[in-house]
């Protein structure tokens, strides 16, 4: 029960400071201008590539982290002697996996903040 509530309190901590850190000057403030003027169809298409692109991203690259350290788990246990390049190795493939996540972030950024269908 102690888990479920601290998660709770932090969902709802992130929730309640989201305002703050989503404010805009008003560089930004033009950006969603321009997207209004094309009409709001138009920002809520871009809205939902953005949150495909983070999360098909994310949900391959998690899948991948899984495979990667449950396979370098396996390979420990039954060659307890190379641990060491196993764990290396796996640590090297992880960083590679999580630029992949990043990547999709990038793009949905550009989707989001600079757009080039706006012109």
């Amino acid at each position: 029960m102690k888990k479920v509530l601290g998660v709770v309190t932090a969902v709802v901590s992130v929730l309640c400071v989201a305002g703050v850190a989503m404010a805009s000057d008003a560089g930004a403030v033009s950006v969603f201008a321009q997207y209004k003027e094309l009409g709001g169809n138009n920002l809520s298409l871009v809205a939902i590539a953005a949150a495909l692109a983070v999360g098909i991203a994310a949900a391959g690259c998690g899948a991948g982290m899984g495979h990667a350290a449950g396979g370098a788990c396996t390979g420990v246990a039954r060659n307890p002697e190379v641990s060491g390049k196993i764990t290396v190795t796996m640590i090297l493939g992880l960083a590679l996996i999580e630029s992949l996540t990043i990547y999709g972030l990038v793009i949905a950024l550009i989707l989001l903040y600079a757009n080039p269908l706006l012109g």
